[in-house]
């Protein structure tokens, strides 16, 4: 439902309900026109955009020395976030101004928090506990510390950071014993990071969309079904409005929040592009960059719910083949048509594309050439060193 059309209907609900003694928030009437999710009655450890099955596929590959995981492994343990003399740089104030402009402590944040993660599959799928030890040195010293995100790109940053952040703490948590400040380290992510990221943004699609990532992770390590349902509601709804697909009728779907709510503003909101074809995002004409970080938030957020048991693929399925499909087609080599962004794009989707190619074209046997083209050749992915890493290497082929 659109917000202005909500809001009305809120208002009403409003209404009848004190005749009968009842207070409704705006929360709980937006989850119930979007449609509520459904959390697991027990979630799944670790659980969070990697499964336990996933790892164990991905440690008997690198143990045979099969590819590309093997080759995916080594790219891995052999990159800086892999160094057992990295220190830990956290602060209590993380400030984030637009285009990390200033920047104190926003690549620090982000970068041991990738390098938590890596230490973390490094444990499991080496088994050397000094990675183990490591990745929550890391952790440790930021729970320790850090208290608050400030300036423009703050929610963003913490959506990031927060994405990250329990990939590592759930394969830690669920698969090594000894880590002493776990609680601590829970109550960052709830007081620090939860609140930022679960009310969303009105900013550019990827925004939100890595929010609602961090949100369903931090969720999931917590335990916390209200927060989880919150989070995939928004998610879906987000989703729907950042990847355009003939279904959706002569325009995109008006995004959940903000103040987007006729045609012309719909228009300016996709960088002016007014003709929509299947897989067009709300940011390819702003560059390939920005749209990949909203597919990837997409995939990891689709590839937690299947894990968790939902399973939104199916649900995401039609919107995603055709947006790889269409921004892997020109990172390809085809020729931009003039229709699309005048003619012309700025290309760079980046690392982005295992984890949707395997759930889309292995797990749900969609054909996908462009993506399959794009994302053979690229093998091993690597990290975007933000909050995309290693995904050749978790999943790949995998059909665990």
């Amino acid at each position: 439902m659109h917000k202005r059309a909500l809001l009305a209907a809120f208002t009403a609900l409003v209404a009848a309900a004190a005749t009968f003694g009842v207070r409704l928030t705006a929360d709980a009437a937006e989850s119930e026109a979007v449609g509520q999710a459904a959390a697991p009655a027990t979630f799944a450890h670790p659980g969070v955009l990697v499964s336990r099955a996933q790892l164990d596929f991905v440690k008997g590959k690198v143990s045979a020395g099969a590819q590309p995981w093997a080759a995916a492994y080594t790219q891995m343990v052999s990159s800086r976030y892999a160094s057992l003399s990295r220190t830990p740089k956290p602060r209590a104030t993380v400030e984030c101004g637009s285009y990390s402009n200033p920047n104190n402590g926003c690549t620090d944040e982000r970068e041991d928090a990738l390098a938590a993660y890596t230490d973390a599959l490094i444990w499991y799928i080496g088994g050397n506990p000094a990675y183990a030890q490591k990745s929550i040195a890391l952790m440790d010293a930021w729970s320790a510390t850090v208290k608050a995100h400030t300036n423009s790109n703050a929610p963003l940053q913490t959506g990031w950071a927060g994405s990250v952040w329990p990939r590592a703490a759930e394969i830690i948590k669920y698969t090594y014993s000894g880590w002493p400040n776990q609680a601590r380290f829970a109550t960052m992510l709830r007081t620090v990071y939860l609140p930022t990221v679960i009310g969303g943004s009105s900013s550019n699609g990827n925004w939100e969309l890595s929010m609602m990532e961090a949100a369903a992770g931090i969720s999931v390590f917590l335990d916390d079904r209200a927060s989880y349902d919150r989070a995939i509601t928004r998610f879906k709804a987000r989703t729907a409005a950042y990847v355009y697909v003939t279904a959706d009728g002569s325009q995109p779907k008006y995004p959940p929040v903000g103040s987007v709510d006729t045609r012309a503003e719909l228009i300016s909101y996709w960088q002016g592009q007014s003709t929509f074809v299947d897989g067009l995002s709300q940011e390819t004409c702003r560059d390939f960059v920005h749209t990949g970080y909203g597919l990837s938030a997409i995939s990891h957020v689709a590839e937690t719910t299947r894990i968790q048991g939902e399973d939104l693929w199916p649900e995401v399925s039609d919107r995603m083949r055709h947006a790889l499909g269409f921004h892997t087609k020109f990172e390809n080599g085809t020729a931009v048509p003039a229709n699309i962004c005048g003619g012309s794009v700025v290309k760079g989707l980046g690392p982005v594309t295992e984890v949707a190619y395997n759930a889309l074209a292995n797990r749900l046997g969609i054909a996908m050439s462009n993506s399959k083209t794009y994302t053979e050749a690229r093998r091993p992915q690597g990290t975007n060193n933000l909050f995309v890493a290693w995904e050749t290497l978790t999943h790949a082929n995998n059909p665990a």
